[in-house]
C-alpha cells in the first residue's frame, strides 16, 4: 500500500504541525472515515479534440462520500462531479450533452467566452431525455473553468446535489512556462465543495429561508468529491487548480504549517508572475492556480478558516452596516504526501508567466451601476419569521422567487436589462451594503479597478470573471461575444441561493 494511504488523518495532522495553528481535529466532518484517510480522487481526463464530439451526461447515482453505503447522488458521466475537460485554443469541439435526470437542466461553461447561443445559461434547456450539442469554439488565452447546470430556480439544487465539472483551457505552452503540466500527478484539480448530510448519510438540501438569505452552506468539507482525502505528489513543485464549487461557502485557505505558496493564474488567465502568499480567500465560482514547493519531503494539509464573510445579521440586513469577520480554527481540506518515488517534473518557480499590460480605463464607452438587493420588498417582519421554515421541497421556492434582485427588480427571463455594443469596454459598478456578493458576468472577462476602496490585490490583477464584492467595486468589462436580446447573457450574484431567487440580470451584446 502507498505510504500517502496508510496515513491516518490524525497523523498527517501531526506531521504537518497543524496544531500549532489550531486546526480543528473535532466532530466534522461528520461522515464516517474509518480507519484511514482515503487517496484524493483525481477525476477523468477527456482530451478533447477538434472536430471530434465528447460526450457528457447529467444523470442520477449513487456515490460513496465517506467510509458507509453509496447513497443517491447525480453527476456527470460519474458518480458525482464530472470528468476534467482539456481543450485547446484555437480547437473547435462540438459537445453532446444529454439529460438523463426526471427534470429540465442546462449546462453552463462558466468562464468559457462564446456567443450565448452555446453559453448554456437559462435559456438553453434540456428537457428529460433531451440532447444539446453547441459547437464551442475556443478563441481565449489558456484559463481553468468550469461547468455546472444553470436552469432559473433550480440551480442551486442541481448543482449541489454534484452536476459540475472543470474545463482546463491550454494552449500548449506550459512547458516554456516552466509549469507543472502532468495531469493527476504534479498538476491536480481541486473542487471544492461543503454539504451536509442525513444520518444515514444521504445528501441533505432543505434550505429554510435563511439559507436562503445567507446562501446554503454545509458542515463537512469535500475535496473532489472526498472528505478529508491525502494526495501522493512529487517532492517538488506541484499546481493544484482550485475551483470553489460550493453554493456560497468562501473558503479561507492556507497551509497547516504555514508554508507560502504562488498564485499563477486566476479565472480567466495567467498572472504576470507567480504572487506569494500564505493565505487565500476563494469566493463561490472563482479559481485560482497555485503552484507549492513540496521539495523538502515533509507532509502538508491545506485548510480552511471559518468563512470570513458568513451571512448577514438582522441589522446588517437594515442597511445598518457589517459584523467583523469571524475567527476560529481552521479545517483541514486535503493532505498531501510528497513521495520521492515520484519523479518531480518541476524544482523551480518560473520567474515570468504572461505579459498583461494595465487596465485602459479611457476604453470604456460607459458606466453602469448595479446595486445588489437581497432584502427587497422585506421588512422586519419577514426577516423575524426566517428562523427554521423549510423551503418546499429543497428546490425553487416561488413565494420567495421574488424576494431579491438588482437596482430593485428581481430577475424576468422576458427582460433584457442591459444593452452593451460588440467590441467596446464598460466600467461596471457594483454596490452590496448588506453582506458580500460574488458576482459574475457569462460570455465576458474583466479587469478589477477597485474594490471597496483599494486596488485589487496582486493576485487578483489578471482577467477575471468572479469578483467577490463587500461593499462597492468597479470592474472593466470587455464585449467580444455577440448575445441577441432573444438569448442574453446573464449576470448575477454566484451565491446560488440568491440567483435563483431573483439576484440575476441579462445583458445583450450587439
Amino acid at each position: 500500500m502507498p505510504p500517502a494511504r496508510s496515513l491516518t488523518r490524525r497523523r498527517m495532522l501531526e506531521l504537518s504541525g497543524a496544531a500549532a495553528v489550531g486546526i480543528a481535529s473535532g466532530a466534522r466532518p461528520r461522515l464516517a472515515r474509518g480507519a484511514g484517510s482515503p487517496p484524493l480522487p483525481v477525476p477523468t481526463l477527456i482530451e478533447a479534440r477538434s472536430g471530434e464530439p465528447v460526450t457528457l451526461t447529467l444523470q442520477k447515482s449513487r456515490h460513496r462520500f465517506g467510509a458507509g453505503a453509496a447513497v443517491p447522488s447525480t453527476g456527470i458521466s460519474a458518480s458525482h462531479l464530472g470528468p476534467v475537460v482539456r481543450v485547446r485554443t484555437g480547437d473547435t469541439v462540438p459537445f453532446r450533452v444529454e439529460n438523463r435526470l426526471d427534470e429540465e437542466t442546462t449546462l453552463h461553461w462558466h468562464g468559457l467566452l462564446v456567443p450565448s447561443e452555446f453559453d448554456g445559461g437559462p435559456h438553453n434547456t434540456i428537457a428529460p431525455g433531451a440532447v444539446w450539442t453547441p459547437e464551442i469554439a475556443l478563441r481565449q488565452p489558456p484559463a481553468t473553468t468550469w461547468f455546472h447546470p444553470h436552469p432559473h430556480g433550480n440551480t442551486a439544487r442541481q448543482v449541489y446535489g454534484g452536476l459540475a465539472g472543470m474545463m482546463i483551457v491550454s494552449d500548449g505552452g506550459d512547458q516554456d512556462r516552466g509549469l507543472p503540466r502532468t495531469y493527476g500527478l504534479d498538476d491536480l484539480p481541486l473542487v471544492l465543495q461543503d454539504k451536509r448530510f442525513a444520518r444515514d448519510g444521504a445528501l441533505r438540501y432543505e434550505p429554510t429561508m435563511m439559507d436562503l438569505m445567507h446562501g446554503f452552506r454545509g458542515d463537512t468539507l469535500l475535496v473532489n468529491g472526498a472528505i478529508g482525502p491525502v494526495a501522493r505528489v512529487p517532492a517538488g513543485v506541484v499546481r493544484l487548480r482550485l475551483l470553489n464549487a460550493a453554493n456560497a461557502r468562501n473558503f479561507d485557505l492556507r497551509f497547516a504549517d504555514r508554508r507560502p505558496f504562488f498564485v499563477v493564474a486566476g479565472d480567466a488567465g495567467y498572472l504576470n508572475e507567480p504572487v506569494e502568499l500564505r493565505r487565500l480567500v476563494i469566493a463561490p465560482a472563482e479559481r485560482y492556480e497555485i503552484l507549492v514547493d513540496f521539495s523538502d519531503g515533509r507532509p502538508a494539509v491545506l485548510a480552511t478558516g471559518p468563512d470570513p464573510h458568513e451571512g448577514m445579521g438582522p441589522g446588517m440586513m437594515m442597511g445598518m452596516g457589517r459584523g467583523p469577520d469571524r475567527v476560529g480554527p481552521a479545517e483541514p481540506l486535503v493532505s498531501f504526501a510528497p513521495d520521492p518515488a515520484l519523479a518531480a517534473a518541476v524544482t523551480r518557480l518560473p520567474r515570468q508567466l504572461g505579459r498583461l499590460a494595465s487596465p485602459d480605463v479611457n476604453s470604456a464607452v460607459a458606466w453602469r451601476t448595479f446595486v445588489l438587493n437581497p432584502m427587497m420588498g422585506m421588512g422586519m417582519a419577514g426577516i423575524h419569521g426566517m428562523g427554521g421554515g423549510r423551503v418546499q421541497g429543497g428546490g425553487h421556492d416561488h413565494a420567495a422567487a421574488q424576494m431579491m434582485g438588482i437596482n430593485g427588480r428581481p430577475f424576468s427571463m422576458n427582460r433584457v436589462d442591459v444593452t452593451a455594443r460588440l467590441g467596446t469596454s464598460e466600467i461596471w459598478e457594483i454596490v452590496s451594503d448588506a453582506m458580500a456578493h460574488p458576482f459574475h458576468l457569462h460570455g465576458a472577462s474583466f479587469r478589477i479597478l477597485g474594490n471597496s476602496g483599494r486596488k485589487p490585490p496582486a493576485e487578483q490583477a489578471g482577467w477575471k470573471d468572479v469578483i467577490l464584492v463587500e461593499d462597492q467595486a468597479e470592474i472593466l468589462v470587455r464585449f467580444d461575444h455577440p448575445a441577441p436580446p432573444r438569448m442574453p447573457f446573464m449576470y448575477h450574484c454566484h451565491i446560488l441561493e440568491h440567483e435563483d431567487h431573483g439576484m440575476m440580470g441579462q445583458f445583450a451584446v450587439v
